[in-house]
């Protein structure tokens, strides 16, 4: 589970969706980010009995309105791979001339009675003319980052952690729960 040491760093004590094999993932049926990340997050709290924490991110491309959005994962359909939704993508935007994007992420943490927070960040940049890079995932070899002169795939995964969408709604997140850690707090039903 890289990238959720800041969480750990709190005392928590994590788990994923593989300590739980009897517990079948859900559908992302949901066409907002906030709507897909709270229907897994209540899913996994409910069935478990324990907080769960799940995020839904996407990326936005200016020119093409909006789009991927909350179906990044599977715009070039539903067996696609991440190298077939890049091709996807660069043909979409073949001969683009505005090509800025935001990568956004929705982290929604729900308790057992179905409480939900959202936590949300996002990463402005431009779509590369070419993939670059080995690290990273999804449109990573393509989220070309101004800031950095790099893209999300070029960067150490440390820099990546701290720059990117998912980095930025999880110190949101870590935020929230050491106040409410330090304050005893009823997230103390998490830990």
């Amino acid at each position: 589970m890289r990238g959720l040491e800041p969480l750990r760093a709190l005392g928590l004590q994590l788990r994923t969706a593989a300590d739980f094999p009897e517990v079948p993932s859900p559908e992302e049926t949901g066409a907002t980010y906030r709507e897909n990340a709270s229907l897994k997050a209540t899913w996994w709290a409910t069935r478990t009995g324990l907080c769960a924490l799940a995020d839904d991110s996407g990326l936005e491309v200016r020119a093409l309105g909006g789009a991927p959005g909350p179906y990044s994962a599977v715009w070039a359909g539903p067996e696609a791979s991440d190298a077939d939704n890049n091709r996807e993508l660069l043909a979409a935007l073949a001969g683009a001339t505005d090509r800025r994007a935001i990568f956004r992420c929705c982290l929604a943490l729900a308790w057992p009675d179905r409480r939900v927070r959202f936590f949300e960040g996002s990463c402005e940049g431009t779509i590369a003319e070419r993939p670059a890079g080995d690290h990273g995932f999804g449109y990573d070899p393509l989220f070309y980052l101004p800031e950095a002169g790099a893209t999300l795939a070029e960067l150490p995964p440390e820099v990546k952690d701290r720059l990117s969408h998912r980095g930025r709604a999880l110190g949101r997140l870590r935020s929230f729960l050491a106040r409410e850690l330090g304050a005893e707090g009823e997230c103390g039903s998490c830990g």
